[in-house]
């Protein structure tokens, strides 16, 4: 038993250390399906029996003294169901060795079946990381034990610490140390009558497993949503949609003073000066593609009558000075007038028939975004 402490005593001053593991791999994770982070393990154990008859007799087989060892198997099926805790279904033993009376001990076969809490210390205490190499995880649980010779059956109460250990993202090596205490007689030997302290009245189980753990369909956590980007990325397109919305109340406005004042024989005239007038394409910050498809519809109304009517047309771009160095808006710019010329091309107008222009960064519209566009009109 004295060796089966210094382990536990081992892990904890390692555990201690671990905390200190590097503060920036530490974010918080979505949850799951239910059908996620799913493991199997299995693994070969040693273990000992340490029962009731035992306590106080001074015998020579006792495990403190030496060590039964016996060879067991163990399987479990479990589920995490936060990077730091977890179920876990656990069955072990084939063979073990009891003690009789007069120091006299015989082999007999069991099995005990566990179901278990897991506490993921490494993951508790210093944030989920996909890609640590060893996790702390103690355990507790109870469950049901059978002596298949004696055919009996007793409850126990089960607790431990399983290490595991990454050698892959679907592989992982176990090191477990763990704890039976079953709460009636198991091993079949009537208890010697004398005064029973503590787990000293119960029939006891000790083990050490290595195992390996195989994670099942997807095994990782991954990262909560960023809510601020996602706010600003919809901001700024909403930005975009009332600056449309903008331009197109000041062009209806312009129309109807148009229509109010104009003579009929200036109709055609009319009409080059709507075609004349700067059509604004949007775009989100720092992008070089159109934010929206809608706003070529108009654009595909200039590129009609440039082609209907041999005009030269003028594209310029602009960036918002609020953002970026003034380089780099002059480079946003000159791109978006790019792109807005070639959607002109892919119109069907000539390449030759469109002039570009850049001005950089720029405030002329309220807000700021409304800012991130290029025009075009008819020169």
């Amino acid at each position: 038993m004295k060796k089966f402490l210094m382990i536990l005593a081992f892990a904890s001053v390692s555990m201690a250390s671990m905390a200190q593991e590097d503060p920036t791999l530490k974010y918080s994770v979505a949850t799951n399906s239910f059908w996620s982070n799913w493991f199997i393990q299995v693994g070969g154990e040693w273990s000992a029996w340490y029962s009731s008859q035992e306590h106080g007799a001074d015998l020579a087989v006792s495990p403190i003294k030496t060590f039964r060892a016996t060879p067991n198997a163990a399987i479990a099926i479990g589920k995490w169901f936060t990077p730091g805790i977890g179920l876990r279904t656990k069955v072990q033993g084939i063979w073990g060795q009891r003690v009789m009376q007069d120091d006299v001990h015989r082999n007999t076969k069991y099995w005990v079946a566990n179901e278990q809490v897991l506490f993921n210390l490494s993951n508790l205490l210093c944030g989920y990381n996909a890609k640590r190499v060893w996790n702390f995880i103690p355990f507790i649980g109870g469950g049901l034990g059978r002596n298949m010779d004696a055919n009996l059956y007793a409850m126990d109460l089960n607790a431990g610490i399983l290490n595991t250990f990454r050698l892959s993202r679907k592989v992982a090596l176990n090191l477990e140390v763990g704890y039976n205490r079953f709460e009636s007689d198991i091993d079949g030997v009537e208890r010697v009558t004398r005064p029973h302290r503590g787990w000293e009245s119960h029939d006891n189980n000790i083990y050490a497993e290595l195992g390996l753990t195989f994670n099942l369909g997807k095994g990782t956590w991954e990262k909560t949503p960023d809510v601020d980007a996602i706010k600003a990325l919809m901001q700024s397109q909403i930005d975009a949609l009332n600056a449309q919305l903008n331009d197109a109340n000041a062009e209806n406005a312009r129309l109807k003073n148009l229509l109010a004042n104009q003579k009929p024989v200036e109709t055609p005239k009319a009409v080059k000066e709507f075609v004349g007038t700067p059509v604004s394409v949007f775009f989100n910050i720092n992008k070089t593609n159109i934010a929206s498809q809608k706003d070529l519809v108009n654009v595909q109304g200039i590129a009609n009558y440039a082609k209907d009517n041999g005009c030269n047309l003028l594209v310029t771009g602009y960036a918002d000075s609020a953002t970026g160095t003034p380089d780099h808006n002059q480079w946003l710019s000159e791109e978006r007038a790019k792109t807005v010329a070639n959607e002109l091309v892919n119109m069907g107008v000539s390449r030759d028939k469109i002039e570009t222009a850049a001005k950089g960064g720029v405030d002329e519209l309220s807000p700021i975004s409304f800012n991130r566009r290029a025009t075009v009109q008819v020169k």
